[in-house]
């Protein structure tokens, strides 16, 4: 299907001089790599790409080496993992694309499914690595929809028609802005509604978000959060339109060491809209969990 071009979308993206590209089994990454000092891996959610840490990347680059990809399915990453766009697979992935970094996070941090990637990850490599999820999507949908979101996810990923019309949709201006707006309840700045203009008006990139979310088992994770080992952070927002506070309390009920901290008047993209409270938050914690002498400086 046909993706974002980086001779072409990326030719403004955000953060380009960092970029690189990097090839493991069944897939060439678009990563950016910024900084020095430990590791800090950031993960977009789904639908989003390294943009989404536009302002955030820079202000951890201070005193961190900060790692961003392109998940798998979205962005300017191209290729296919083994095992699919299911949680294990992308966390296998990212296992190897750290491994070709010759880069141990000493934190990672993840947005919404990004956030379920990261305890996916830390798990299935069975370290105890800080993690921190802004608005996390970690809980099944409750009732009914539990049944039946995935299933209509996986009908309309599997017609091929539905990602084309998603793109086209998304060149229409200022839908993607508005789109945004209804789905987030978040207001972001003109850079950030560009890129995601960028990536939506492409089938790929949407037929790509749509597999992710249909293959995923958001119960078979929620069974997994008592295991976690690692010590969590789960940053929600009072305004958020896309995860409900519940399902994040509940989900920090079930995970060992976690504390949740919500953050008034923002929606689902929080971290675009004050990023330099999410890289606060990232740089304390590790800060408080590592012994180091500082954050993000101001």
């Amino acid at each position: 299907m046909s993706g974002p071009r980086w001779d072409v979308d990326g030719r403004n993206w955000p953060n380009r001089t960092t970029s690189r590209f990097v090839e493991t089994p069944g897939l060439k990454w678009h990563v950016q790599v910024a900084g020095e000092g430990p590791g800090v891996l950031l993960l977009h959610g789904t639908g989003a790409a390294t943009h989404s840490w536009r302002d955030v990347l820079p202000l951890l680059a201070r005193n961190f080496t900060v790692i961003a990809p392109d998940l798998p399915g979205h962005g300017f990453t191209t290729g296919r993992p083994k095992q699919g766009l299911t949680l294990n697979g992308m966390a296998s992935a990212l296992t190897d694309l750290l491994a070709k970094l010759e880069a141990s996070p000493t934190l990672i941090a993840g947005h919404s499914a990004g956030a379920a990637m990261a305890l996916q990850l830390v798990h299935l490599q069975g370290r105890e690595t800080p993690v921190v999820g802004f608005n996390p999507a970690l809980m099944p949908f409750p009732g009914l929809a539990a049944k039946l979101f995935p299933s209509l996810a996986k009908a309309l990923f599997i017609n091929p028609f539905v990602p084309r019309m998603l793109a086209g949709i998304a060149r229409i201006p200022g839908e993607t802005g508005r789109f945004l707006g209804r789905a987030t309840g978040s207001k972001i700045d003109a850079q950030g509604i560009a890129a995601y203009e960028a990536l939506m008006s492409h089938h790929r990139h949407c037929g790509g978000a749509m597999e992710m979310m249909a293959s995923w088992d958001l119960e078979a994770l929620s069974r997994l959060l008592p295991k976690i080992a690692s010590p969590v952070l789960l940053v929600h927002s009072s305004a958020d339109k896309a995860v409900p506070l519940d399902s994040v309390e509940r989900a920090a009920k079930l995970i060992p060491d976690c504390r949740l901290e919500v953050l008034p008047m923002l929606g689902h993209l929080a971290h675009e809209e004050q990023p330099e409270r999410a890289a606060d938050l990232i740089g304390t914690f590790l800060a408080q969990k590592l012994g180091l002498e500082t954050g993000v400086p101001a």
